[in-house]
């Protein structure tokens, strides 16, 4: 029994290996992860090199207190900023994985579909 499922991998067994990676769908916690690690990393970083270079000057780094709850342009701060950091790229890189696997499905259907429509546009005329 061939079922739907089957016969899409098949397909994509035809497929080259090029435009299967290409088509494939993103992890959406891989890239969540991913995201996050390096917004972590990136808010963590600043605020670590604003207090070593510049000596804690609060110029406009602590505007990030209006967005992240807890943080300060301080040590501690560090920490609280590489929490929120991580949770915010997380969320964006997540999102973003989900929408291209839904433009990406939506797209596919649709190609797919149109296919199948012009292979069987002319069937009542074999009747």
């Amino acid at each position: 029994m061939n079922t739907g499922f089957d016969q899409s991998v098949s397909e994509l067994e035809q497929l080259p290996p090029e435009v299967a990676l290409a088509f494939a769908p993103l992890h959406k916690r891989a890239l969540g992860v991913a995201c996050g690690l390096v917004g972590a990393l990136i808010v963590a970083g600043v605020t670590a090199f604003h207090l070593v270079a510049l000596g804690g000057n609060e110029s406009g780094l602590s505007l990030l207190a209006q967005y992240f709850a807890g943080y300060s342009v301080s040590w501690a701060g560090v920490f609280v900023g590489a929490f929120w950091g991580f949770a915010t790229c997380f969320v964006f890189g997540w999102f973003a994985a989900f929408s291209r696997n839904l433009v990406l499905a939506t797209y596919l259907f649709v190609a797919r579909t149109r296919d199948e429509m012009k292979q069987t546009r002319d069937f009542l005329d074999h009747i």
